[in-house]
């Protein structure tokens, strides 16, 4: 029985075949998953009710397992309608995460159309398609390197 709090198998499989700047993706129940991936990527959907899975339980699971150089959420262009409102609040969620596991990177946002690119990328080895109901909820990690 493993002993780590991420069981998904498939997630696991490519998780232990990631390399440095290996790319990961989290996307909430909007992302256009299945059309917006890189070319080596594998897509996992766990979505199983509306809401459950949501991106910030993946990304705790994802934190026990792998170390990133890069925690990048998808920013809110200035002309969308929702950038009124600041910060989404899944945000602050997913920081206090971060923080919980004692990563050492800031979460980042990068503007929408290069969050799209960099998950087109090459390095883009995985989509977790959750069922996350929050907006702006996509979370982009860059693998790091084990250093102990």
């Amino acid at each position: 029985m493993l002993k780590t709090p991420l069981l998904h198998p498939d997630i696991l499989a490519i998780a232990a075949r990631c390399g440095h700047h290996a790319k990961i993706l989290i996307a909430d129940g909007n992302y256009p998953a299945s059309t917006a991936k890189g070319p080596n990527a594998t897509q996992v959907c766990l979505q199983l009710i509306p809401g459950v899975p949501t991106v910030a339980q993946v990304l705790r699971a994802l934190m026990s397992v792998l170390p990133f150089d890069a925690i990048n959420t998808m920013g809110i262009p200035a002309d969308d309608p929702y950038a009124k409102f600041g910060e989404p609040p899944v945000w602050k969620e997913l920081r206090a995460i971060a923080a919980e596991t004692g990563a050492t990177v800031t979460i980042d946002p990068i503007s929408k159309w290069d969050f799209y690119k960099a998950v087109e990328s090459n390095d883009h080895v995985l989509t977790i398609q959750t069922a996350d109901q929050a907006l702006w909820a996509n979370v982009l990690l860059t693998v790091g390197v084990r250093t102990s």
